[in-house]
């Protein structure tokens, strides 16, 4: 028993740095989980802040604006205006802008198709002394202008004359142009661009000749310094503003050539970000940079549907984002749109068919139990059995009867031709009624980016736009598969070399 009381000591001695150890080990674990979490709270608030300070700086424009007579949604593809203005207050008087009191400017503006694929882009300008139809466009006082015909497509953005501009009168004018729906529109002025090519530690451009002072300010009396050395060079700040806005001394100083660097440059733009990666640490300075003087469509204004609509072109292919300008020609010092071909065009992104006719809907061979097989490219348009009215929806004169010649031609019934009540529809529109919609396609086929519309009426409606009146001669009688070669074969990729297609003329 002695014995045995003489032994206890040493085996507690020997428990006592046995249990202290596994003591010390899980004040150590309890000490690590603690940093974690706390570094945890302070990311997520950090993220949080981010997040706060982002949504507190996006600016939107009133829907009220936007006209309540649109393109429906054709496609599970987007379409996005982004509009760039040269005169707003906050500053960008400094950079190169209006004056603080001038009214808003649209300097430049491009349409933005993003294809249902996911993979797909295309980006087409429209000058700004493009020759369009304004449609009616709200003022600041709530009431509505008449509408417009044959003014310069960037007087739109100036209806109302505020000095923020008017976004919606110009997403308006563009729906009525294209017949395609804008889904959003961002407007990007002087500041912001500015803001946001700093963010990217710059982006690379190539100049195509040295430029000096005088090529970007005419006024001048001197030709001054030279801004611009010819070749590749990293442009940010007030050097890549003065790059986008340069027009005289390049090319033939015209707005078509600075189109052209202009679209190098978003590509480049793009280009670099996408080799940035598209995580949230890289997209929330980019978004805050952006923001900070930019003005949203609704669908866009805060930070959730921003970075959302941000992370949905990760995996556009740089390759198959493309660029060109609307099919145009020179109508004297202005530009006018050239039918069918700006038809044609629009009639392919609204199909989300690529400049070269392929197929980038995201769908697969599988149908859905409503969806019937549409007829194939080359197969004639056959109307037997299908009855249509035919209404004059512009002031051109004898364009029902055109129409009325064409659908006859292709076997359909037209019950009657008439002018429509309002004479100001710049694209054709098929109103079809209950059951008629394969029909009401048949009929799609014959007239380039028609807009189908559901009605409660039964029978099948032609309504006449400016789209129609501006073809020579009756649409093909196939749904086209791609836009002419001319169009095509001018695009830009945003993998292309940075010196090539530089200037027009």
């Amino acid at each position: 028993m002695t014995g045995s009381h003489q032994m206890a000591p040493p085996r507690r001695g020997g428990a006592r740095p046995a249990a202290r150890g596994r003591r010390r080990k899980r004040s150590r674990v309890r000490l690590v989980l603690a940093i974690s979490l706390s570094l945890l709270v302070l990311v997520t608030a950090g993220a949080g802040w981010a997040y706060l300070k982002l949504s507190g700086s996006i600016d939107t424009f009133g829907a009220d604006g936007i006209s309540d007579s649109r393109p429906a949604a054709a496609s599970k593809g987007q379409n996005v205006l982004v509009i760039g203005s040269d005169a707003r207050t906050g500053g960008n008087s400094e950079l190169g802008g209006g004056d603080k009191g001038d009214i808003g400017r649209s300097d430049t503006a491009f349409l933005l198709h993003v294809y249902a694929d996911g993979k797909h882009a295309v980006g087409v300008s429209i000058p700004r002394d493009t020759l369009v139809d304004i449609p009616r466009c709200k003022l600041p006082d709530g009431s509505w202008t008449q509408p417009q015909t044959n003014v310069m497509f960037n007087s739109a953005y100036s209806v109302g004359r505020t000095a923020k501009g008017n976004p919606a009168c110009t997403q308006n004018t563009v729906e009525k142009l294209t017949g395609l729906r804008v889904d959003h529109t961002v407007v990007v002025d002087f500041k912001g661009f500015s803001e946001l090519t700093k963010v990217v530690d710059g982006v690379k451009v190539c100049v195509p000749q040295d430029v000096y002072q005088k090529d970007l300010n005419p006024g001048r009396s001197t030709r001054g310094k030279r801004i611009f050395a010819k070749g590749e060079q990293t442009v940010s700040g007030q050097k890549a503003l003065d790059y986008v806005r340069l027009r005289h001394g390049i090319g033939d100083g015209s707005d078509i050539g600075r189109i052209k660097r202009q679209q190098a440059f978003v590509a480049s733009l793009l280009k670099k970000v996408k080799s940035d990666g598209f995580t949230p640490t890289k997209l929330l300075p980019l978004a805050d940079a952006a923001t900070r003087s930019m003005t949203v469509d609704p669908g866009l204004g805060s930070a959730d549907k921003l970075i959302s609509f941000a992370m949905s072109l990760k995996n556009i292919d740089l390759h198959n984002t493309k660029f060109i300008t609307v099919p145009w020609r020179y109508e004297g010092a202005r530009v006018a749109i050239v039918e069918p071909d700006a038809g044609a065009l629009w009639a392919a992104l609204k199909a989300d068919r690529t400049l070269d006719g392929q197929d980038a809907s995201g769908k697969n061979s599988k149908k859905t139990a409503d969806s019937s097989p549409s007829p194939s490219a080359g197969e004639p348009v056959s109307g037997g059995g299908i009855s249509v009215a035919v209404y004059n929806g512009t002031t051109v004169t004898g364009l029902a009867s055109r129409a009325a010649a064409t659908l006859k031609t292709a076997d359909f019934t037209v019950t009657g031709t008439a002018t429509a009540s309002t004479q100001d529809y710049g694209t054709t529109v098929i109103e079809y009624g209950p059951g008629q919609k394969d029909e009401a396609k048949t009929v799609a086929r014959l007239f380039a980016a028609a807009d189908l519309r559901s009605t409660t009426t039964a029978g099948i409606n032609v309504i006449l736009g400016r789209s129609y009146a501006d073809t020579p001669s009756a649409p093909a009688s196939s749904e086209p598969t791609a836009v002419p070669s001319e169009v095509a074969d001018g695009a830009r990729s945003a993998d292309d070399d940075l010196c090539a297609k530089l200037s027009y003329g």
